[in-house]
């Protein structure tokens, strides 16, 4: 009988407690063990693992569609890969984690994460040497190469939709605009499929350039007093510092364009998870069971023409965009951006928003 663990790391999202549903499911149906470890990497810093057998009763499915991990991402105050970097401890880290995995004595192993998560699973692929390591891609950011969806995007747009489809009526009622301020990192994924979703009348994302003084002269001339101008976290504003919500709004303060900037925050991470995203980890969890009985190791499970296969970790960190992350000394991770071919481009130039300088 196989015995493979779960393990949710990274920020949390829609969409991973039906992942993690769909794997005690599915791998009840094979006849297999399934323990879920607790925080985490966090949780597998200790000796023996802070880890708890799943049956589907301890996971039933009415709660599948919730927020959040049942199985928590992270423990504030335990040593991490972060902390453990910027301490020097890294080597101590990776080895109680190995040590950790092995007390576990599973065969598998299949991670949930974002790309900090997987890059840091590609670059320390020796703590997982002793068992069959098979990555989910979940972010609401969508900065994953080499996969077309990941689990919790489409709920995080949906979220930020609603938000806005809201925000417009106060925005209506008292002849201003509202600046809001999108996750996302240095990716506008986001904020981009959210601005079209919703019809915004500007979205500014860090992939494209944008004037300031056009996105001004775009509002005055929209033909009305008030709308959502969509702005993701990752922006630049030479110059200017701050918030990029802020910085954007008081250029429009100056112009005399009445305005209010409005930050969904953490809400963008919740949210009953819609279908799509649930289709999307079904799809996902019987491709990472069928990797686990194929004896695949160090792959990830990416959606490539609606279709679900394994890539291995060394391609979905080589295809990716290489930075350094900037919390973790001596990590580089792999990152996914908005393209210039992207099609919403020309969907969002052609409802007449203002998305800055394309070409």
């Amino acid at each position: 009988m196989k015995k493979i663990g779960i393990m949710t790391t990274g920020g949390d999202c829609s969409g991973l407690n039906t992942v993690i549903n769909r794997i005690v499911c599915g791998a009840h149906a094979r006849g297999w063990r399934t323990y879920g470890i607790i925080d985490g990497t966090d949780g597998l810093c200790c000796i023996p693992a802070n880890a708890v057998e799943l049956t589907p009763d301890t996971v039933p499915i009415e709660n599948a569609r919730l927020a959040g991990s049942f199985l928590h991402n992270g423990n504030i105050g335990v040593m991490n890969f972060e902390t453990a970097a910027k301490s020097g401890r890294l080597g101590l880290f990776n080895k109680t984690l190995k040590k950790s995995l092995t007390t576990l004595n599973l065969d598998a192993l299949i991670l949930v994460g974002g790309n900090g998560s997987l890059s840091l699973a590609y670059k320390n692929n020796d703590i997982y040497s002793n068992l069959s390591l098979v990555c989910i891609p979940k972010t609401i950011d969508f900065d994953i190469p080499i996969t077309e969806r990941t689990i919790g995007f489409d709920t995080a747009v949906n979220e930020l939709v609603k938000y806005c489809d809201q925000l417009i009526l106060t925005s209506r009622s008292h002849h201003r605009w509202f600046v809001v301020q999108t996750m996302g990192r240095e990716c506008g994924r986001l904020a981009l499929n959210a601005g079209v979703a919703f019809g915004a009348d500007a979205i500014i994302i860090p992939e494209i350039k944008f004037n300031v003084d056009d996105l001004i002269k775009h509002i005055r001339n929209v033909g009305r007093d008030y709308g959502i101008i969509m702005v993701s976290e990752g922006i630049t504003l030479r110059g200017h510092s701050g918030r990029p919500a802020d910085m954007i709004s008081r250029k429009l303060t100056a112009a005399e364009i009445p305005n209010r900037t409005a930050f969904p925050d953490y809400i963008q991470r919740t949210g009953d998870t819609i279908a799509n995203d649930r289709i999307i980890a079904a799809k996902m969890v019987t491709c990472a069971l069928n990797a686990i009985e194929n004896r695949e190791t160090n792959v990830m499970t990416a959606l490539r023409g609606g279709k679900c296969v394994t890539v291995p970790l060394s391609e979905f960190y080589e295809s990716g965009d290489i930075s350094r992350d900037p919390n973790i000394p001596d990590l580089c991770t792999s990152n996914a951006y908005v393209e210039p071919d992207d099609p919403l481009l020309g969907v969002a130039t052609s409802m007449n928003i203002y998305i800055g300088q394309t070409k």
